[in-house]
């Protein structure tokens, strides 16, 4: 060996991995699994909540490969449905009061036709509008998210998305972008 590869072996050891390594199997080091688990913890802290996800799907894989991925993403998904199947009920009873406390508090008023102009714009959705939320019984959940301004409703898809998400939404979820 000469001495120009024994400098670029010695460069490679120090150099920190760009990416941690891809070994299947029991023999993996368990360190390497709990520090994307940790490295996972602080991107949710850090709201990067897609790039925490690769992190902890890269740690299933390290320990158990795709099997393990494919199985555990199956399992996420299919606790997910039971929760929203679980709350559909509460949440059309929750969206019910909501109704009649909002019709309570609407005061009647004659109908005048009014033209908008192109600067105006609803601050509200309108409550008999029918949306994917409102179809599931949870129209609650958006009029709860449009008064504390903390979401919007994607115009591509009709989507009800956290501002934080924006982004993310756009770029890997929405499928009309």
């Amino acid at each position: 060996m000469s001495g120009g590869d024994a400098d670029m072996m010695e460069a490679e050891a120090e150099a920190p991995p760009s990416a941690p390594p891809r070994e299947v199997g029991p023999a993996s080091d368990p360190n390497g699994i709990r520090n994307l688990l940790v490295m996972a913890r602080k991107l949710i802290n850090q709201g990067k909540p897609s790039q925490a996800l690769e992190a902890v799907i890269m740690a299933m894989k390290i320990q158990g490969g795709d099997i393990a991925v494919s199985q555990g993403l199956s399992r996420a998904q299919e606790l997910y449905r039971n929760k929203i199947q679980a709350t559909s009920a509460a949440d059309e009873l929750a969206s019910l009061f909501a109704e009649c406390a909002i019709a309570e508090a609407i005061p009647l008023q004659p109908q005048i036709p009014h033209q908008m102009t192109s600067e105006e714009e609803p601050i509200e959705p309108d409550p008999q509008e029918r949306s994917i939320l409102a179809e599931t019984g949870r129209r609650q959940v958006m009029l709860d998210a449009f008064s504390d301004g903390s979401s919007f409703v994607c115009l591509q898809c009709g989507g009800l998305v956290s501002n934080q998400r924006k982004e993310e939404h756009y770029a890997f979820w929405c499928y009309k972008a």
